[in-house]
């Protein structure tokens, strides 16, 4: 392609993988159009066989200079490289709490940066943060944490990025990642994901669920139980209303003061969550009260009895709340990124608002699969960033029925 006189601000840059079965290749190309670029290829070479890599070396192009930082941003996150062997740029900032100008920000795929000559691999990696430098290791940070005088990488030279390549289906999910459908038989999608809850506990791996009040009002508690004590629960992140429901389903047979076995309101159902909160809180918190014998049952009671990590995040709109539950909206951040620290698989049951936030704390290779009555939920996740998420569109306590059963 010849590239107008006016496009004199370029870069040669260079990507390999599994390029075109990802469609990774037409995203390299749309960048470039939507950053007014151009592209000349000047090599490629396609992989032989389904595992070969295939390989890209492309001259690009920008009217301007800072057209042309923004193309390398954008290409760098999908994994291309700027064929220098200059080092990262590193700026220290200047005041606590923010980066300097121009700071690189974060995806949630593998990192690495040139520091001293040496490609460095990139330590805790999450989408949406900065790269600090500090005696030779590269640690993601927050903008909150940084403390004046850290060394921010900045720009995009000295990174280099690897995208998790989608593999080829092996499991037969392209029917959940490519089109989001409630029309899907929800008994094909347990089968798969029973499987891949079973493979991850047979190498070892953490298994985080992350859960939605839902759960309790669609009658799945008893089975997300059951799940529990079979052990393919290691960390349960939720926010003060998950706990309070389930108390309230565990203590009084209701849920938002509906019986669950009938469907019909209880007389004075409304106030039975507020009667589960102070029973929680009158002895001490939820262990006190399964240790005093006052919570008998119920996910909390068996995340309590298994010894499962549980974080309750509050929010503006939480009753009470649960002595356990975080009101301090930082620290329950924290907490959730150190319970999430080594987790291989997360499942995400009907909760857009925690649900999202644990996508944003999790590096690509974490295989993720969301679980909802909307489809818009379970595409929104995706859309910010989270690419390796596999959605079911399903009402949440039918899904649990099932795993429940395949699990066995």
């Amino acid at each position: 392609m010849l590239m107008p006189e006016r496009q004199r601000h370029s870069e040669i840059v260079e990507a390999s993988g599994h390029l075109i079965d990802s469609q990774i290749l037409n995203e390299i190309f749309d960048s470039v159009v939507k950053n007014e670029g151009q592209f000349e290829v000047l090599e490629f070479s396609i992989g032989r066989t389904n595992v070969d890599a295939s390989r890209i070396r492309l001259k690009v192009s920008a009217p301007t200079d800072a057209r042309l930082r923004g193309l390398l941003e954008d290409l760098v996150g999908l994994g291309c490289e700027a064929l220098s062997e200059a080092d990262a740029t590193v700026v220290a900032t200047d005041g606590d709490g923010y980066a300097p100008e121009g700071f690189y920000s974060t995806t949630n795929h593998r990192t690495e940066v040139r520091h001293a000559g040496h490609w460095v691999p990139v330590e805790r990696q999450r989408m949406d943060g900065v790269i600090v430098v500090d005696e030779g290791r590269a640690i993601v940070q927050k903008l909150r944490d940084l403390r004046r005088g850290d060394q921010v990488v900045c720009g995009t030279v000295g990174v280099r990025v690897a995208p998790e390549f989608r593999e080829r289906d092996r499991l037969g999910f392209a029917f959940m990642t490519n089109d989001i459908s409630s029309e899907r038989r929800v008994e094909s999608s347990v089968i798969k994901i029973a499987q891949m809850l079973r493979d991850t506990k047979a190498s070892g791996g953490r298994i985080a669920f992350v859960v939605g009040p839902v759960v309790v009002h669609t009658g799945g508690a008893p089975h997300l139980c059951d799940v529990i004590r079979r052990g393919y629960v290691d960390v349960l992140l939720a926010g003060n209303a998950l706990a309070v429901h389930d108390i309230e389903y565990a203590l009084f047979g209701t849920s938002l003061g509906v019986d669950l076995d009938s469907g019909s309101p209880v007389r004075e159902g409304h106030q039975h969550h507020m009667r589960a909160i102070n029973e929680i809180r009158r002895a001490g918190g939820i262990e006190a009260a399964v240790a005093a014998g006052r919570l008998r049952s119920g996910i909390m009671y068996e995340c309590v009895r298994q010894g499962v990590q549980y974080v309750l995040a509050g929010s503006i709109r939480d009753d009470g709340p649960l002595p356990e539950t975080m009101m301090d909206l930082e620290a329950a951040q924290e907490r959730y990124a150190e319970a999430l620290d080594g987790v291989k698989m997360v499942l995400i049951l009907s909760t857009m608002l925690h649900g999202i936030g644990v996508g944003n704390m999790l590096p690509s290779w974490v295989r993720v699969v969301c679980v909802d009555i909307h489809p818009a939920v379970v595409t929104k996740l995706a859309d910010r960033g989270s690419d390796q998420t596999l959605g079911v569109v399903t009402d949440v306590g039918l899904f649990l029925h099932h795993l429940g059963h395949k699990l066995l």
